[in-house]
């Protein structure tokens, strides 16, 4: 799949439209939920079952599209079965319990409920909720495609606006050329001092995002604070105060994804081969020293983003297991302990003198290429596709 994402500008009566069927959409995933709680052992079939009955005795949700309440039931299934298969993987912790939505922030329509106009510029929502025409605000030309290759809309509300999202059934290593080989493998360590040191030498600085606008997050939030009311209606005051937060908070997650993309794609049109710490980042968030920091790096962005772009360019990527990266030395092998705070990497046994993370790198390096000897000889460099596939939570980030 692939994921083209426009603007748009609805007018107030379209912006009650959009609202209402979000919440449509929201009260049929809660109240399938419900059900699957009060009636456990229920299947799929008994859940559509019980949607199509909502539809029967609530005219709002008759009025909306019966895709996009189709859609809402396959949420609750996908929750239902990531709780059912944590459970059997036993995951340590809580295993991911379906909860039920407080505040939704999109629609999804499948195949129909939606109707493209003659040149691919307006998209109109044909159901009774009353969206009417929309005028898509983007670069891209959906000319390109055929409409039975757009699987889903979506209508999304973030805090600058709405957007529609088209879900194109796409390959995306048929919209790049072929790649010239460079004949070149590469290890990466990240980390929270440099971004990432590569096996080369060289390092990205971190651009600390949330650090740098954490006065301006903390004089928004107090303010947001000032306005708020327990108890009582909150004035369009605290709501406009909300939405300047919320602003500024959506530019840090841009910004920090507009620059894991950059890095990730240079990294991978530059080697053929890219090694990289398989990083248990959800367990590491747990200092408390340290998760900020962690966070604002955006780690795990970052190895999407590499697993994604390798795919598309035909290149291979690989997870290596981070221990005792930092610790041994790249030169001789041999184990260096050495502390957090420690950031050059000094041998007692070969001399061998790097940088902290330079030296992982390289080690990181010597992992991955270790773990393609398995590979048959007649495949070479930018020839094996890479294991590790595009996860969905990346595509649907791909704002194009």
């Amino acid at each position: 799949m692939f994921v083209y994402e426009y603007k748009v500008n609805p007018k107030p009566q379209q912006i009650a439209a959009i609202n209402e069927a979000i919440r449509t959409s929201q009260f049929v995933r809660n109240k399938v939920l419900r059900y699957w709680m009060d009636n456990r052992g229920v299947g799929k079939t008994e859940m559509f079952r019980y949607n199509t009955n909502l539809r029967k005795e609530y005219k709002f949700v008759d009025d909306l599209n019966s895709h996009a309440c189709q859609t809402a039931v396959e949420r609750v299934l996908r929750a239902v079965n990531r709780f059912y298969d944590n459970c059997k993987k036993q995951i340590p912790g809580k295993k991911g319990y379906p909860q039920f939505k407080r505040s939704s922030r999109s629609v999804e329509y499948k195949v129909s409920g939606w109707k493209l106009s003659q040149n691919r510029k307006r998209i109109t929502f044909t159901d009774k909720k009353g969206i009417g025409n929309l005028k898509l605000i983007g670069s891209r030309d959906l000319n390109f495609y055929q409409i039975e290759q757009i699987k889903r809309v979506r209508i999304i509300r973030r805090a600058d606006g709405y957007y529609v999202q088209f879900s194109v059934h796409l390959d995306p290593r048929d919209t790049v050329e072929p790649i010239i080989p460079s004949q070149k493998a590469v290890g990466i360590d990240v980390g929270i001092k440099y971004f990432l040191a590569d096996s080369q030498g060289n390092v990205e600085p971190n651009p600390q995002f949330y650090r740098r606008g954490e006065k301006q997050l903390n004089r928004l939030n107090r303010r947001k604070s000032k306005k708020f009311r327990k108890g009582t209606h909150q004035s369009r005051n605290y709501h406009r105060a909300r939405c300047l937060y919320a602003l500024k908070h959506l530019k840090v997650s841009r910004q920090r994804e507009e620059f894991v993309k950059r890095v990730a794609l240079r990294l991978i049109k530059s080697n053929d081969l890219v090694a990289y710490e398989d990083l248990n980042v959800k367990g590491m968030v747990k200092n408390k020293h340290l998760s900020k920091s962690i966070s604002d790096a955006g780690w795990s962005t970052f190895k999407r983003w590499l697993d994604y772009f390798g795919y598309k360019y035909g290149k291979i990527t690989i997870a290596v297991s981070p221990y005792n990266t930092s610790q041994n030395c790249s030169n001789c092998g041999e184990k260096v302990q050495k502390s957090l705070s420690t950031r050059t990497h000094i041998c007692s046994h070969c001399n061998y003198v790097e940088d902290r993370d330079v030296n992982a790198a390289i080690n990181i390096l010597q992992k991955g290429l270790l773990s393609t000897v398995g590979q048959t000889e007649s495949s070479k460099l930018g020839e094996i596709e890479p294991l590790a596939r595009l996860e969905q939570s990346c595509l649907t980030k791909l704002c194009l």
